[in-house]
């Protein structure tokens, strides 16, 4: 009953929503060219045979889908992924096995949805994590589509804002068929809130392959790097930039050559950040302008490239955690040996910093003055880094199993 009263109010904002999608676009967080397929209309046609349907927010969910992915191209069925950011949308377009393709969700309007469900009716829905769509889930429940939540999580603050609409999310997790809990913590706080099936077999974020990279442009950057001192601030956000040169202003008067490679998790903010970082008096060079690292700032503003970066240094700052955004993750650079930093808000990740903090795999770090005090204490004591790195590798490789446990779950479903 909610959730067809929430149906219903949606009408009301179909008046808004081109303009909406129309400013997107401008603002770059849309693509014009398949604007239709955020308004249900896919011109791809269905492919024939069995399609599981996996959806993801955005970038970190999708990528921690591909093992999974693969796996069920493997087996047979094809595979239609969709998100919700251009980002995640382009580097999927890169990362997708054959049998595998992207396209956008729909803006979660009822016509909008049941487009996209009467397009390619899937078989079975796959959920990442907690991008709930009421209108999406209720077009799919209605064609009998089952829907199984993937790396479920529910994080304290939502927990208790959902409390207090224990209504709302009844209705939607009702809807599934089986839910996976990232933590068995997860997994009691989905009970809680309605999950009829609730299951825990561990966090699907272990079990996903590192970044790719071009064997050719790791040496080419190795060579343009040479002796100098690097470390690397990847997925980074909003301020986290500024506040990595201004660590890279204070090393650098022990560390003169030293070069910072930053990565942004939305890569078209590029500029905006290169001009404030040369406000601050620091030389820029971007990736996409094809300009050598010979600058006290690199800026890797590409798709795709994230292995490349953290195979640049073995000195590795996780965005996303020095302001109150929730992290990124961290079990990337960690799969490749690096060092690993990640700031006071990864709280997304909370389990994973926890453990890895208590196996001494990870580096805390508080604020800006305590990343550039760790960074400087790693740049001289190698032994010591070293033994993070080892400590690293062995917890981020220590859970692949977690994808056997989780495909044996979804066998029934998605081959059924």
């Amino acid at each position: 009953m909610i959730l067809t009263l929430y149906a219903a109010l949606s009408y009301l904002a179909y008046p808004f929503v081109w303009v909406l999608l129309r400013l997107r676009e401008r603002q770059g967080k849309e693509l014009k060219e398949r604007l239709n397929e955020r308004k249900g209309r896919y011109s791809l046609p269905r492919p024939q045979g069995k399609l599981i349907w996996v959806h993801g927010a955005s970038v970190g969910e999708c990528l921690s889908t591909l093992p999974l992915i693969e796996k069920l191209v493997q087996s047979g069925v094809q595979v239609v992924v969709t998100s919700g950011t251009v980002t995640s949308a382009q580097l999927m377009e890169k990362r997708l096995p054959k049998g595998a393709f992207h396209q956008f969700i729909p803006v979660d309007l009822p016509t909008y949805a049941a487009g996209f469900i009467k397009h390619f009716h899937p078989d079975a829905g796959l959920f990442i994590e907690s991008d709930f769509w009421p209108n999406i889930l209720r077009a799919a429940h209605k064609a009998n589509v089952p829907l199984i939540l993937l790396n479920g999580r529910i994080s304290d603050r939502s927990f208790a804002r959902w409390q207090k609409a224990i209504w709302f999310i009844r209705a939607m997790l009702s809807l599934f068929v089986l839910a996976f809990g990232q933590t068995q913590e997860d997994a009691r706080r989905l009970a809680v809130l309605g999950a009829k099936n609730t299951v825990c077999v561990g966090n699907l974020k272990f079990a996903a392959l590192p970044p790719p990279v071009k064997e050719q442009d790791l040496t080419a950057a190795l060579e343009s790097i040479g002796r100098r001192p690097v470390w690397v601030a990847g997925s980074t956000h909003d301020d986290e930039e500024v506040q990595a040169a201004q660590v890279h202003l204070q090393l650098k008067k022990t560390y003169p050559e030293l070069l910072t490679i930053i990565v942004p998790r939305h890569p078209n903010r590029a500029q905006d950040i290169e001009t404030k970082i040369k406000e601050l008096g620091l030389s820029v060079h971007l990736r996409s302008r094809q300009e050598d690292m010979n600058s006290d700032v690199y800026i890797g503003d590409t798709i795709g490239e994230m292995g490349l970066f953290y195979q640049l240094s073995p000195l590795i700052f996780v965005g996303g955690s020095l302001v109150p955004f929730g992290g990124q993750n961290m079990l990337e650079p960690m799969k490749f040996g690096a060092c690993t930093f990640v700031g006071p808000y990864a709280f997304n990740f909370k389990e994973i910093v926890a453990r890895a903090d208590q196996e001494k795999a990870l580096i805390l770090v508080k604020d800006k003055e305590d990343l550039a005090a760790k960074l400087d204490f790693y740049l001289k004591d190698v032994p010591a880094r070293d033994k993070v790195s080892q400590r690293a590798v062995a917890l981020a490789t220590s859970e692949t199993a977690v994808l056997e446990r989780v495909y044996s779950h979804l066998y029934p479903w998605v081959h059924a």
